[in-house]
């Protein structure tokens, strides 16, 4: 299975990014993992057309075959080690490629919504889209250090 993360606009914060590069450095040791960031002209858009805008660039970078999970505070909570399984769930049914979209600060359009296969939230709080970026990376890679068992993850 490869895993890809597509996500917009750039990261801002070099303690961000540089968390963000340690975290995709060791995944991919376990697994075939891309992240792609989708930048958006500096133009100022109204919330709903930013949306859009933002939703076709995602959608435009993934295939019918692809399995589309959303980061969204309204998705499906898991603990670390529900979610560890769900990933191995993902990689027994065949699932050839898993596309997680981290979307902009307003969310994502109703045509996302409509693709999406999944929703999944990180907490019932709310982060900035670029802190997400970090917090999901690391729950990635523990959900795979649990499934080999190894000991970064104590319970």
């Amino acid at each position: 299975m490869k895993v890809l993360l597509l996500q917009i606009g750039k990261t801002d914060e070099s303690y961000l990014q540089d968390g963000c590069s340690i975290y995709e450095s060791r995944l991919k040791h376990y697994v075939a993992f891309e992240t792609e960031t989708i930048l958006i002209p500096k133009k100022i858009f109204l919330i709903e057309e930013q949306k859009i805008l933002e939703g076709q660039l995602l959608l435009k970078k993934i295939t019918n075959q692809d399995f589309v999970v959303l980061l969204d505070e309204n998705g499906k909570e898991f603990n670390s080690i529900n979610f560890s399984n769900w990933i191995q769930k993902n990689m027994n049914a065949g699932i050839k490629r898993l596309v997680f979209f981290i979307g902009g600060p307003f969310g994502f359009s109703e045509d996302v919504y409509s693709r999406a296969n999944q929703q999944i939230a990180l907490s019932q709080m709310t982060f900035s889209h670029q802190m997400v970026r970090l917090f999901f990376l690391e729950q990635l890679y523990r959900g795979f250090t649990i499934l080999k068992g190894e000991k970064y993850h104590h319970s």
